[in-house]
This record gives C-alpha cells, structure tokens and sequence, in this order.
C-alpha cells in the first residue's frame, strides 16, 4: 500500500515532449553499458542496475520531457548526465549508505573530485576504477569545454555539493537524526541536484547566465526556488521507497511529521503546500523582480535574452520533471495524474492579510538558551558614548527618535553582551552599528512605505551604497551620516578585499529593506523560505557575521571553509534564533503597530493555518532546534572539519573563537530583547497611540476596512 495519498499538483505550465526521444534511450542505454554501469555488482550480491531496471526507469523520457527543445546530439549528452547522477546516487547507497561506511565514502567521493578537471591546466585525471569515475570523466570532456570558466567553476561547485554533501545524509543515518525543517531546505539544495540541473539548463539551452548577473538576488531566488520545488516534488513521489524500503532520513515529508508531529498524509499535503508556495514564488520573482533587476543592471539584449532563456528552461524543467515522476517506475506513482490544483487558494492567504488588524501582546514561550550571559564591563562608557554620537548624527532631529526612546532601546547593552570581551572602542562601534541598523529600519517604512515610494526607496539604498565608495558624496541626513561614520571607522584598518566583503554585507542589508517595502505595497506575506533566508539580511544578521570574521583579524581560516556546510550551518542556524527572537518579542508592535507583514510568527500563521500563539509556539520549536543543531555543529561538526581539512591550529582556533562569538551574540540578543524597552506595551502606545495609516477625515470612513482579529 502507499504511505500516502498523492496530493493536487500545482501545475501552471504544460509538459512538452523531445521527438528525439526513440534514438536516445537507444544511445543512453550503450552508454551506461560502456561505462560499466550495467551489472555493476552491489557489495552483498546482486547488481545495482540491470538492462531491465535502467530502461523501466527511463530517464530518457524524463530529459526529454525536462528539456523538449534540445537537438538529438545534446538530448543524448543531457541524458546521460542524469543516467550517471542516478547511478551515483543508487550505487552509492548500495555501497556505502547500508553499510554505514563513512570512511570508504569519503575516500570515494575524493577520488571522484579528481575527474572534475580541464587539462593541461588542472593536469589529466586518473584512470577510472569503477562506473561512477568512468562516466564522469567522460561527461566531463564532452560538457565543460563549451563553456565560460565562471560556468565552469559554477557547475564544478554544484557537482561536488551533490556528491560530497551525500556525506550529510549518511552522517544522520549513521546517528538517526533527523534534520530540522530550515537546515533540510538548505541542505537538500546541496545534495538533491536541482542547482546542478539549473547549470545542465544552462548548457543544454545555450542560456549561459552572464557571469555579471549571476550572483543578483533575483537569480539566486529563481535557482533556489526551483530546486526547492523539484526537491519537494522528488520527496513526495519517493517517500515510499526512500522512507519505507531503504530506512533513509532526508526526505521533507518525513522531515515535517517529526517536526510538527503530524500524520503522514497530513505531512505530505503540507509538503505539497510548501511546494506550490515556492513555484509561485519562481513565478513573482520571474515576472515581477527580474525585469527590474535587467534594467536596473543595464543589462543588454543578448544577456537579457539567456535570462529569458534560462527561465523558460527551468520552467520546461519543473513541468517535464512532473510528468516523468508519474511515469517511472522509481517511484510511488499510483493514482497519480488526476486533477491539478490551481494554487488559488495558496494565493489568497498570501494577498489576505489585514494591516493594522489589533493582535494584543503576544506572550513570548520559554525559549531554550543553553549559553548564559557575558557583559563587557565598558557597557557605561558605551551607553555615554551611544547618546552622543546618535545625537551628533542627527538621529533625534528627524521626528523618529528622541533621547528619551534611543536611552530606552539601550543599544550600548546589547553590544556589551555580544562583544563581551571587546576593546572600549570595539563596544562603541558595535553599538554604533546597532544603532545605525535599527535607524535605517525605522526609517524606511516611515519614509517611502506609508507612500508607496518604492523609486525614492530605490534613491535613498542607491545613496546609501555610494556612501562606502571612496569618493563618495558628502551625506545629507541623519542615515547617511550615520553610515558614513561606522564605515569610515571599521574599513580604516582593512584591505581591499575585505572591505568589499563588507561593503557586499552592509549592501544586502540595505536593499533588503526594499524587498520589505515591495511585499508590503503589493500586501503580499512571503513566502516561507524567501521569508527565513531574507530576514539574516533584513536583521543585519550577515552583516555581523561578516564583522566578526574581518574582527577576528588573524586572516587564519582559509576562505573556502566558510563555504562549507558545517560553518555555513552553523551560522545560519545561530541566525535564525536571534532573527526569530526578535519576530516574537516584536509581534504586536509589528503588527498592530507598524501595519507589518514581515515577521515568522504571522508567516507561519498563514502558511500553517493556525492561530497567533500556536505559531508562536512552533517558532519556538523552531528556534529550539536550530539552537540544538548548532550544539551539535559545536560538539561534533567542526572537529570532523578540522580532521577532515587537516586545519592548521590557528585556523581551528580562530573558528572556535567564533563559534563562541556566536554563543554570546545569540545570549546576549535574547537578553537585550528581555531588557529593551523597545517592545513593552507601554512604549508601543506612547509612540503609537492615534497613528494610522487608513485615510481620516470627513468621507473616508468607507474607506476603511473594519479591523478583524487575526
């Protein structure tokens, strides 16, 4: 019997088939026999594939629906890039995953890295040992050198991810942890393979992203979202053989019925939810943001038209994938192909939310913190310094703040705590940014959102960035100076290119506050993931991790280990407990207050269907375990990494330091909320009391919507 029922697809665009389909299972069915793959023996007996189960599974049929404009000669190449990604995934299982042969894995996955190489300058690769090594060396030959090398270093870094980070999976089935739902989107990105099909669109398209463009956030959020939909799709059609038969861990079904404690069925509609969410969220990104991004970046017709390219193959991708999942016989497929969803409903929730509507406080849960809190013993010396400085930018001269409020919200505390050990200057500074942050944040919505300016927006983010350029304008209001004097006194010390590593921070910060505004003028709650992955920037959470790291100094830790899963995990994970922390103790002063939409309490609300407090309830679950997740990368992540790396002590050192920078800021975060006087009740109807945002006066009562509790 099937676990589960299969749910109503959203489906908003048409499977088309490849006529060339007939003479490429013939060649993919020679290929993967030259490549050994036929036969191959499994370690307890038996073959990982046969000629029987190669053709029944079909992926022919799947690359010609994935890519229906493809000519015969790239059909060919495209399919057998997905007959060797399978095969690697299958005999990868067999050899290592049962088994739980960590070792052998690794020593496996390093030898293939060895065949991802372009001679004469990367030298020739070994000769192969088994199918896997054979079949990509081959692919890569036949593929790379058709392409621009930043194509090249792309597609490099998303093959690797899909086989070294099978490590991830083989690693919680070896302990029978389960990932948390945020680290299992993130994680699924690097070892599911939708990010390396992206770059095979590329390719098989002829719709190579300019190298310009490439790292632009609307780029990255269609990439992301559309491995996110085939990823969630790929878990509902193999939750049956993955979950049941081959006891593997890292499926999102499985993910949310121990998270949230649900039923299986009810697990996989909620999947099916988060799915549909992210193809409409591919969709605004692709028709509303991308076109601004095309002409905000100048971009010329030739680069405009690969963008449009890229697009439309992904989107032959998403529906071609569809239709072969209800095809194969590799997957749970009973039943399926009945009627689609028209994800209306999805939209609606989306589109619905009533600003202003009185919510009343929100009772914050007990949250779990297992580090206690440090405080630098310059915190009086930085409370003086923060009211002055604050005064002399002009802060208390704009009717957003006065003294009395910036000596409430008590910045000064909250950096003492999470710079406990910092030099006086260090404290004051950190403070200042703080500050400067908090300022801009407030300032926006005042600004250009009650308006709707979201080109005066645009005006002010561009006036801002030229403020960290080294002939940059004088500043002209209280932001603007603010951020050229926290600028001028970090970046007085540092290089070139750490000062572009923190001009990228501070810039990703400052343009997300116009996604912020875009949202809140189309009345739009976001997306789920776009919602988690946007509020590290929104908070300025990347931009303290980018502080600590250039504050460390010591230039210790190798770049690419940042890259890593376990230092990347680490950080977000620590990310997301002080970005929720905020979101609850903000609720009410968000919501009711500021007429906001941009918070996970009310994010998850929607998107769950529940009420306030249950929400509340499993952000705290959530916040819960991504603080459980990061006392494991703690205790167990990065002594892998520093044997796995064979990092030198300074390195090992530097991390740890970080790690525990990363224990006091989330602490000291979480105190400063408790403290602060920025979301007491007394506070919000002070400044709050009679402030609105609907139309007053005589004849506009119509105009008004009447307030519902939400």
């Amino acid at each position: 019997m099937q676990a589960f029922n299969l749910p109503e697809f959203y489906l908003p665009y048409p499977a088309r088939l490849n006529p060339n389909l007939p003479g490429t299972r013939a060649h993919s069915t020679e290929w993967a026999r030259q490549m050994g793959m036929l036969d191959a023996p499994k370690p307890g007996g038996g073959v990982v594939w046969d000629q029987a189960a190669l053709e029944a599974m079909d992926y022919p049929l799947m690359c010609a629906y994935t890519h229906p404009d493809c000519p015969a000669a790239m059909l060919d190449l495209i399919t057998d890039w997905y007959v060797w990604v399978f095969f690697f995934d299958d005999d990868f299982l067999e050899q290592f995953k049962h088994g739980r042969d960590l070792a052998g894995a690794r020593a496996y996955l390093d030898r293939l890295e060895l065949f991802m190489t372009l001679p004469p300058e990367d030298g020739d690769p070994p000769e192969p040992r088994n199918p896997a090594e054979a079949g990509l060396k081959d692919l890569w030959a036949r593929t790379v050198p058709a392409m621009s090398p930043a194509w090249r270093e792309r597609f490099r870094t998303s093959t690797r991810n899909l086989m070294v980070e099978s490590m991830w999976e083989l690693d919680n089935i070896d302990i029978g942890r389960i990932a948390n739902p945020i680290e299992y989107v993130q994680m699924r990105r690097r070892v599911g393979g939708a990010p390396w099909s992206a770059n095979l669109v590329e390719f098989a398209a002829g719709a190579e992203i300019p190298a310009r463009l490439a790292a632009n956030r609307q780029l990255r959020v269609l990439t992301d979202a559309f491995s996110d939909a085939v990823h969630l799709r790929n878990d509902l059609f193999s939750y049956q053989r993955e979950v049941r038969e081959e006891g593997e861990n890292s499926n999102a079904v499985l993910v949310f019925e121990k998270f949230l404690g649900i039923g299986t069925q009810q697990a996989a509609d909620l999947v099916n939810e988060l799915l549909t969410s992210r193809l409409q969220q591919f969709e605004h990104t692709a028709l509303g943001e991308v076109p601004a991004m095309l002409a905000d970046t100048a971009a010329g017709p030739e680069e405009a038209a690969a963008v449009a390219a890229y697009v439309k193959g992904l989107q032959d991708w998403q529906a071609g994938g569809h239709e072969w999942h209800i095809r194969s016989s590799r997957y749970m497929n009973e039943a399926a192909g009945g009627p689609a969803s028209t994800g209306l409903g999805r939209r609606v929730r989306q589109h619905a939310h009533l600003p202003f509507a009185p919510v009343g406080h929100l009772a914050v849960p007990p949250l779990y913190m297992p580090y206690r809190v440090r405080t630098s013993p310059h915190l009086d010396a930085a409370r003086r310094h923060g009211v002055i400085w604050a005064q002399s930018m002009g802060m208390f001269g704009e009717d957003l703040w006065d003294e009395r409020r910036f000596r409430g919200f008590d910045f000064a505390h909250c950096a003492a705590m999470i710079v406990a050990d910092g030099a006086p200057e260090q404290v004051e500074l950190s403070a200042d940014w703080l500050a400067w942050g908090t300022y801009g944040d407030d300032y926006f919505p005042v600004a250009f959102g009650a308006a709707r300016n979201l080109a005066g927006a645009k005006l002010a983010s561009d006036r801002l960035a030229s403020l960290m350029a080294d002939d940059a304008p004088p500043p002209s209001n209280a932001l603007e100076r603010g951020l050229a004097d926290v600028w001028r006194r970090t970046t007085g010390p540092m290089d070139e290119a750490d000062r572009a590593k923190l001009r990228a921070a501070v810039a990703d910060m400052i343009t997300s506050w116009l996604w912020e505004l875009a949202n809140q003028a189309a009345n739009r709650i976001p997306d789920p993931v776009d919602y988690v992955e946007m509020r590290r920037a929104t908070f300025g959470a990347d931009l303290t991790m980018s502080l600590a790291r250039l504050a460390d100094g010591s230039g210790a830790v190798p770049p690419e280990i940042y890259q890593t899963r376990v230092v990347r995990e680490l950080e977000t994970a620590a990310q997301d407990y002080a970005c929720f922390t905020n979101d609850l103790f903000s609720y009410q002063k968000e919501i009711e207050f500021q007429g906001e939409m941009h918070n996970m309490v009310l994010v998850t609300q929607r998107f769950l269907d529940v009420d306030r407090w249950e929400a509340a309830a499993i952000v705290a679950r959530l916040m819960e375990s991504r603080m459980r997740q990061f006392e494991h990368l703690v205790a167990a992540g990065l002594p892998a990494l520093f044997a796995e790396r064979d990092l030198p002590e300074a390195a090992r050192e530097a991390l740890l330091r970080q790690a525990a920078m990363l224990k006091d800021w989330m602490a000291g975060i979480l105190e400063w909320h408790r403290r602060t006087s920025r979301y007491t009740d007394a506070e919000l109807r002070r400044v709050h009391r009679g402030f609105t945002l609907y139309p007053t006066g005589l004849g506009t009562s119509a105009a008004r919507i009447p307030a519902v509790s939400a």
